[in-house]
């Protein structure tokens, strides 16, 4: 079957996944790539004079067909990935590296948007025309259209090299995480892990057919085991193995293609003529400038610092006083952690977890979503989907209209990626009268049901699900023009924004009342653990945001200078760390080599935007808590401003649309104790 058609011919248009084969993906994508050449071909040979419809326009809706066989197929990646597929992945990336190339470099498609850009002023546009206009001629400009041939080849080579390299990093960042199990028989070693990871454990040695008990390094089975297990030489080994990927000299080592990556984003950042590549991205975000980034980072640094330093003595006094630990390393900081917090708020997830069963946080996300925006999710088992374990729904409003189509994928497995996303497989736009819906989609990694237990989920990966769930609100609720301005295509730094202040409702007495009940007795969370739960949201706040910000120190690091000097990965790590750093250093560990937010993911230069939007975010719900968590101006404002906007202007002034002022960091630093 040819995934090459404008419709596929299902239910909503949805991905037609169950009668794709894997051989059907590269002629698929070959055709595509023709298709949308012909396209391009079309606005370029059109004899009338280049106005916003026949080239910008025509611009922006070509490849259609080409984006659907792209997110159908790089979701499948990333979610439900074999060899086969890698291979794939690995032969259709230059070609679409290549394909991006030929459009940015094509001198005379970028003649005639140049020509619509120099008449904008006489244009008479809206707002989002106008900003279209802009992103379409940046695009060429920031992607080489105005050099000289020389160098447009060079960026070639270095894009194809790039694309190559990164799908690298990753296979090699999955593999070392699979590669790894920690198998055990004895009993003993379980001590202080809680029911649900042993049997997990259990669950998953009885399908290699083992005996015991094995630990992975997957969220699920690597966060419990390094928080709960008392056997301190087994922590140790569990965090060495998961600090260590991509970085142990073997066939999957990822330091040289660290450094390439690097080294690549410099040179193509000089050939455009940036100083360096965190130059040439941040002058598409907010923040703007490297310079903003590190003063926004150290003026946030300043404040968090002396906290994380009382902190840290609080939690090395507690380890000696309990177990006589001398020096506290990585492996004991989640365990000690759990330990003092419990001591201080007689808080365990364990305790927890029974009033968090996945189906009810999951409707509890539904039914927040509805009373502040008026939408329904309902289950439905009429679409396609690529594995059993997804759940799939239809998004209505008031009157019953498709509003978007929403897949739920929440089980770890072989073949998908650590950790938890948002994504998409169609995007909204408005074309000849009609406003196409979106196909969204949330993936993540949480612990299995097992025969005895539903899956139970940790406070921390409830804030997860609504975090993704915030994500997919972006995407569910865009209503623009333009494919290219929808859902979630906003400035890097804005994009967490949504995320972030959906991660509020958790700690909301009046919203846990919607969902936080007893799998078993189905008692709602007493109030007292409630309050539990937003008192200890401040703990260790200094350490976690000192940590956080020493991530986007080591992105700048990486991104804001020269790397051509960096020889040895450990030794520029170390110095990147040396403002930030709590723990003894591990030699055997570094971050970089599986670093995929930044590496591999679209992160580069942006590690600092989950700070950047944490700002954005307490300011923004500081809104809501003044007017009520729920209350209906206030949401219309965040749906009609934020959520429906897109990209279609700058988030600056949307954000100020909205609240009424710019953001103040004011309210992080109160909601995190540090002021």
């Amino acid at each position: 079957m040819s995934l090459l058609t404008s419709k596929f011919n299902t239910k909503y248009d949805t991905a037609p996944f169950s009668k794709i084969k894997n051989e059907d993906f590269l002629p698929s994508f070959q055709e595509g790539i023709a298709l949308a050449k012909t396209e391009i071909d079309a606005i370029v040979q059109n004899t009338e004079k280049p106005t916003f419809e026949n080239t910008i326009e025509a611009l922006d809706f070509s490849g259609h067909i080409l984006d659907r066989i792209s997110s159908v197929f790089f979701n499948l990646n990333s979610a439900e990935t074999n060899d086969e597929i890698q291979k794939i992945a690995q032969d259709v990336s230059p070609l679409l590296s290549e394909f991006g190339n030929d459009i940015r470099l094509n001198a005379d498609l970028f003649a005639k948007v140049k020509t619509v850009f120099e008449q904008k002023e006489n244009l008479n546009l809206n707002p989002e025309q106008t900003t279209l206009l802009d992103e379409k001629y940046k695009s060429f400009s920031r992607n080489g259209a105005n050099l000289p041939e020389d160098k447009k080849i060079k960026l070639r080579e270095i894009d194809k090299e790039l694309s190559k390299t990164s799908l690298n990093f990753g296979e090699n960042v999955l593999a070392e995480t699979q590669a790894f199990q920690l198998h055990l028989t004895d009993e003993k070693e379980l001590s202080g892990l809680p029911e649900g990871t042993i049997e997990a454990a259990r669950s998953l040695a009885k399908s290699q057919e083992k005996e015991g008990w094995l630990f992975t390094l997957d969220y699920p089975s690597y966060v419990p085991f390094v928080t709960y297990a008392d056997n301190r030489e087994l922590r140790k080994k569990m965090a060495i193995a998961f600090g260590s990927k991509g970085f142990q000299n073997n066939a999957l080592d990822n330091q040289e293609n660290v450094l390439k990556i690097a080294k690549l984003r410099f040179d193509r950042a000089q050939i455009l003529g940036y100083a360096t590549h965190a130059h040439f991205v941040l002058e598409e975000r907010m923040a703007e400038s490297p310079e903003k980034v590190k003063t926004f980072s150290h003026d946030l640094l300043e404040k968090a610092k002396p906290a994380a330093l009382k902190e840290f003595a609080e939690l090395t006094a507690f380890a000696k006083k309990l177990d006589g630990i001398e020096q506290l390393e990585k492996w004991d900081g989640a365990y000690y952690s759990e330990k003092l917090k419990q001591e201080l708020f007689n808080l365990d997830d364990e305790k927890l977890k029974p009033y968090f069963q996945l189906e009810k946080v999951l409707d509890g996300a539904f039914t927040v979503a509805q009373k502040l925006y008026g939408i329904t999710f309902e289950e439905t088992f009429e679409i396609d989907k690529y594995h059993d374990e997804v759940t799939t729904y239809e998004v209505k409003d008031n009157n019953n209209n498709l509003v978007a189509v929403f897949y739920a994928d929440f089980f770890p497995r072989k073949g998908k990626r650590n950790g938890a996303w948002m994504t998409s497989y169609k995007s909204q736009f408005i074309k000849d009268g009609a406003n196409e819906r979106p196909h969204i989609s949330i993936v993540c990694n949480f612990t299995k049901p097992t025969e005895t237990k539903p899956s139970l989920l940790t406070f921390n990966e409830v804030t997860t699900l609504f975090h993704e769930f915030g994500h997919a609100l972006h995407g569910i609720l865009a209503n623009t023009t333009y494919p290219s301005l929808s859902g979630t295509s906003v400035y890097w730094d804005f994009v967490e924004l949504p995320s972030q202040i959906f991660e509020n409702w958790c700690y909301e007495p009046e919203a846990l009342a919607i969902f936080a009940y007893h799998y078993q007795t189905n008692e709602m969370i007493p109030i007292e653990l409630v309050k539990k739960i937003k008192e200890s949201s401040n703990f260790q706040e200094g350490m976690a945001t000192m940590r956080q910000l020493s991530f986007g120190l080591l992105d700048m690091g990486w991104h804001a200078q020269d790397p051509s000097k960096i020889t040895s990965i450990k030794a520029f790590e170390n110095d990147q760390f040396a403002d930030t750093q709590l723990y003894p250093d591990v030699t055997e560990n570094a971050m970089s080599t599986s670093f995929s937010h930044i590496f591999q993911g679209g992160y580069s230069s942006g590690y600092y935007s989950y700070k950047w939007a944490e700002v954005l975010d307490a300011d923004a719900f500081e809104y809501f808590q003044e007017k009520g968590i729920f209350n209906k101006e206030v949401a219309d404002k965040f749906k009609d401003n934020i959520l429906s906007k897109g990209g279609t202007e700058h988030p600056m002034i949307l954000y100020k649309r909205f609240r009424g002022h710019e953001p103040s960091p004011d309210a992080l630093l109160k909601r995190a104790g540090l002021i």
